[in-house]
């Protein structure tokens, strides 16, 4: 009888190696990592073949461990949604061993440990982001609609404790809280605003100024419903013309279908026969319309930047407080992702930088990030603001960042609700204030 050979190969000394499913297991979480990575700056236009120079080995080989890149992209989501369920499932476990007092620290904590877990798995959280290619398997959709529900659960648990304690306010309403926070800290993984930066300080900031808010003292609504940036900001507004589009118009067309379909799919999955198909056109004559793709890109985003420069222009030039200031923005921000949710969604990916590079597509952010920094600093010198000198970049990003009002606020609660939780999360404070 010969030796058994079906548990292990031999090594050339004779020792035991590895089982091949072990060495199989370790190579397909080599080939996962590096897939993450690349996908994480490349986004869906990235090839097998570029996962297989990263995990330095064949592209051949690569179909031993996966079948497609759809499933390694499905591999890759499931890891997000254990990581994240196992982050739940730690909060829990340490708000039933922790002292009460100790309920900031668990917060902070708990949304430190979700952002980091964003980071690991940011190519997942980009998957998540957009709807899946139309040719996508059922698993793949089923995975990328799924809700962090564990986890917001969890940090529900982690406020209401908070409450229990004196800590929150009576008239935070806290199951929006929870969401708030959940998606402001997985936004965190996106790499839009803090890309360069240590994302333990960035959501420990992030959490403070949910808590406590930016302004020194808390504002009420009446002060801030009728101020000159508000006004200002309205009067912009009013100027979005919100009428459909001519079918007879078939460049207007064109680019309302395009921004649909680069909204939906993300920039890098939209052909230009995808945008031919929606609008019951042929592809050459979208091409003679448009020109190219690149080229559609950049004039609906134009369009769009236009628009929203003009709204922050406006609050920043209006004669009215740094606090009145920045509701407006949150205000307009609000209008923007209702109204323009398509090429929100676009300039967000662009600002990852996954799309290719297009010169003046969006509006410029180091520009705005200068004045925003500008407006801080003069806030906190009239004692209008709670900032701090070597933090006002940071503040100033994560202000762009809290501007945003996860969809789900907006979508169930409407805009005026989302405008006073954005009050709440960013001017007041959702903690009680001494």
């Amino acid at each position: 009888m010969g030796p058994d050979m079906s548990a292990a190969k031999r090594g050339p000394s004779g020792v035991d190696a590895e089982p091949l499913d072990a060495l199989d297991t370790q190579r397909r979480h080599e080939i996962l990592d590096a897939a993450s990575s690349v996908f994480a700056t490349s986004g869906l236009r990235t090839t097998l073949q570029e996962i297989a120079q990263a995990s330095g080995i064949q592209p051949g080989s690569l179909y031993h461990h996966f079948e497609s890149k759809e499933a390694i992209i499905v591999e890759l989501v499931k890891r997000y949604h254990v990581d994240l369920d196992r982050q739940a499932e730690i909060a829990l476990k340490e708000l039933r061993e922790s002292d009460p007092g100790d309920i900031v620290d668990r917060i902070t904590s708990f949304s430190t440990a979700i952002a980091q877990c964003a980071v690991r798995h940011s190519a997942a959280v980009q998957f998540s982001f957009y709807d899946p290619p139309l040719s996508a398997g059922h698993e793949l959709v089923r995975l990328a609609a799924r809700a962090p529900t564990a986890t917001e659960k969890a940090m529900l648990k982690t406020l209401e404790a908070g409450h229990a304690v004196g800590l929150l306010r009576d008239d935070v309403e806290l199951q929006m809280l929870s969401h708030r926070l959940t998606q402001t800290m997985l936004h965190v993984g996106l790499g839009l605003y803090h890309r360069y930066r240590s994302v333990d300080r960035v959501a420990e900031h992030l959490c403070d100024m949910v808590l406590y808010g930016v302004a020194t003292r808390a504002p009420r609504d009446s002060q801030l419903d009728g101020s000159k940036a508000m006004q200002a900001v309205e009067k912009v507004m009013l100027s979005w013309d919100p009428s459909p589009v001519s079918e007879s118009d078939r460049s207007a067309l064109i680019r309302a279908v395009a921004r649909t379909e680069f909204g939906r799919r993300g920039y890098e999955a939209t052909t230009v026969r995808d945008i031919a198909g929606a609008a019951h056109m042929s592809i050459g004559s979208v091409y003679r319309e448009i020109g190219s793709k690149e080229e559609l890109l950049v004039s609906i985003m134009r369009s769009f930047s236009e628009k929203v420069v003009a709204g922050w222009d406006a609050a920043f030039n209006s004669s009215a407080t740094s606090v009145q200031r920045l509701d407006a923005v949150a205000w307009l921000q609000i209008n923007v992702l209702e109204q323009f949710h398509d090429e929100f969604k676009i300039q967000l990916a662009w600002l990852r930088q996954s799309p290719p590079d297009t010169p003046d597509m969006a509006w410029s952010f180091p520009s705005l990030l200068q004045r925003l920094k500008a407006m801080l600093k003069d806030g906190a010198r009239a004692g209008e603001l709670k900032i701090d000198g070597p933090s006002t970049e940071l503040t100033a990003r994560s202000i762009v960042d809290l501007t945003w009002v996860p969809e789900g606020i907006l979508r169930s609660y409407g805009k005026r609700t989302a405008l006073l939780h954005v009050r709440d999360t960013m001017l007041r404070g959702a903690a009680k204030r001494s």
